[in-house]
Formats: structure tokens, sequence, C-alpha cells
């Protein structure tokens, strides 16, 4: 995967989180995933691509940090997972696949994103196209740790 396909994940996963969450994240690690690996955390927010390139975009947050988030998102406490913090999490995920979309758009790279889906449970599994590479960057923030994890490829 090249890197100007991460970097704009990157990017928007940051001005994302600040803007709509007033949290500040550090990007930390970046690894290639193997394939069938575990997802990183427990809530998972998922946007499929397609078009110019296909893959997906997979917001990756441990129970506690998502719940911190998302009460800073949404303006009020949380006391738990549930169907306000899942629809949160998708929605974080929407805003930064569409950023990243219009960052893509204007290198002249084109791509329809689909609607967030939200996996939350431990040890749950995303699958991918076997032949699609995935990349996942960690996080560190005041909210606590998180991941994006990339998987992408250029449609010829």
């Amino acid at each position: 995967m090249k890197a100007e396909y991460i970097n704009p994940f990157i990017e928007s996963t940051i001005n994302a989180l600040k803007t709509m969450a007033m949290v500040s994240p550090k990007r930390e690690k970046l690894q290639v995933k193997k394939d069938g690996e575990s997802a990183m955390y427990d809530i998972s927010g998922i946007i499929g691509l397609a078009g110019g390139v296909v893959g997906s975009v997979v917001l990756s947050f441990p129970k506690e940090t998502a719940m911190k988030i998302v009460a800073s998102f949404i303006g009020e406490d949380v006391p738990d997972v549930n169907k306000d913090v899942l629809d949160a999490i998708g929605e974080l995920t929407n805003i930064v696949a569409g950023s990243a979309k219009k960052i893509f758009y204007e290198q002249g790279h084109h791509f329809k994103i689909s609607l967030p889906n939200v996996v939350y449970g431990k040890d749950h599994k995303i699958n991918r196209a076997r032949d699609v590479p995935c990349i996942s960057v960690t996080f560190s923030s005041d909210a606590g740790p998180f991941a994006i994890e990339v998987s992408l490829k250029e449609v010829q």
C-alpha cells in the first residue's frame, strides 16, 4: 500500500477527533496486519470503499476510550456502551472516511464510501479481501488509546 493512501486517513482521524470530540490524538505505531487477525479493540466503526480504490477503513476503540470520546462528542455523560455510543462511533467513522475521501478527490482519486457499520465485542474479526493489505495505526490520546485500520487497493 502506498504511503499516500494511509496519510489522508491519519490526517482525517486527528482532525475529526480534535474538532468533534476535543481529543488530541498522537500517532504511535504503524504496522501491517496479518490476515485473520482480530480487530485491535472492543468497538469498531467500519466503512467500505469502492470505485478507484477498494477496501475499508476501521476506527477501533477500547470500551473506555469510546465512552470518553462519545461523551465529549455528544456533550453528556455516557454510563455504558449503548445505542447512542455505537451510533456516535459510526458517525465519527463516517466523518473520517468522508474527510479522507475529499483529500483523495483533490489528488485525483475517486471512490464511494458505504454507510458505517459498528461491531462491539472482544476479539471480533473484520473480514477483508485477501489480496488487499491492511495497515494499522495506533494512537494515544487523553481519552485513551485507539487505532485506525486502512485496507486499500487501487483498482486498475
